[in-house]
């Protein structure tokens, strides 16, 4: 019989017949991805060359508590909002989850974005375009880049099924709201960002409870900085985990929708 006139198969067993009936196939095949591959592995090569130290950052904090979270719910569906170029939503992935990111690249990133980790949406969470529901949201080290912050997290609320989880770290300070943390005098770094760094407060918290109709299940606290507000002082290496009553510039929150 020839080949042209083989009956309808599955992909795998059409696959099957083409390795047997033309071993030539599986070489071409791995010749192909081997050039594929060359820019990956060039481009991740040249990352790996190029480290340098600059600073510490939050992330081993953040990241701990996402990870916390999952352990402790095991949510099916998550959504991670502003992802940037970070591996976070893959690391979700990994743990079994179904795993959406999305990123406002149209406006945040002027040259575009292209993360190598995970595939972005282009979406705005102030406007979602979205109306999928989920089990947890995570929004890490973002908000306090999105003038309407308030919107934003309305969105995130809607976007949850009830009893959903949101997960938000952000700068903060219990009892003062900055606008912009990188305008304050002293402040180490940020001056030449494109973006605002919010640093949030009670009050604010209250009024995104409020009009969520949600309730906080979990709050931390940390120290990361001498000075009174994030980026102001001396870093402080580890960071400290306090109590609302200590001197903190960092918050990690878990919100539960009613």
């Amino acid at each position: 019989m020839d080949w042209l006139t083989l009956p309808k198969k599955t992909d795998e067993k059409i696959s099957k017949i083409d390795d047997r009936r033309f071993p030539i196939m599986p070489g071409l095949k791995a010749a192909v991805k081997s050039i594929l591959d060359l820019y990956p592995r060039w481009l991740i090569k040249r990352e790996y060359d190029r480290q340098s130290f600059t600073r510490f950052n939050e992330r081993a904090v953040e990241y701990g508590f996402v990870f916390q979270q999952l352990a402790r719910y095991y949510p099916k569906k998550v959504l991670d909002v502003g992802t940037g170029t970070t591996a976070l939503p893959h690391l979700i992935s990994n743990c079994g989850c179904v795993v959406t990111a999305i990123d406002n690249i149209k406006d945040y990133w002027p040259y575009g974005m292209t993360n190598r980790h995970y595939h972005v949406l282009d979406d705005d969470i102030t406007h979602p375009k979205m109306n999928e529901k989920f089990d947890l949201i995570t929004c890490v080290s973002v908000l306090e880049h999105i003038e309407k912050a308030e919107t934003a997290v309305s969105s995130m609320f809607r976007l949850l099924i009830p009893g959903g989880r949101l997960l938000i770290t952000f700068p903060y300070t219990e009892l003062k709201y900055v606008r912009n943390v990188y305008d304050l005098q002293g402040s180490l770094y940020g001056q030449d960002a494109p973006y605002i760094c919010q640093s949030f407060s009670r009050k604010e918290i209250t009024s995104w409870i409020s009009a969520g109709q949600a309730e906080i299940v979990e709050q931390e606290y940390w120290k990361f900085w001498s000075g009174d507000y994030w980026t102001l002082g001396q870093q402080i290496i580890p960071p400290e985990k306090v109590s609302v009553r200590q001197a903190h510039q960092l918050t990690c929150l878990l919100f539960k929708r009613l």
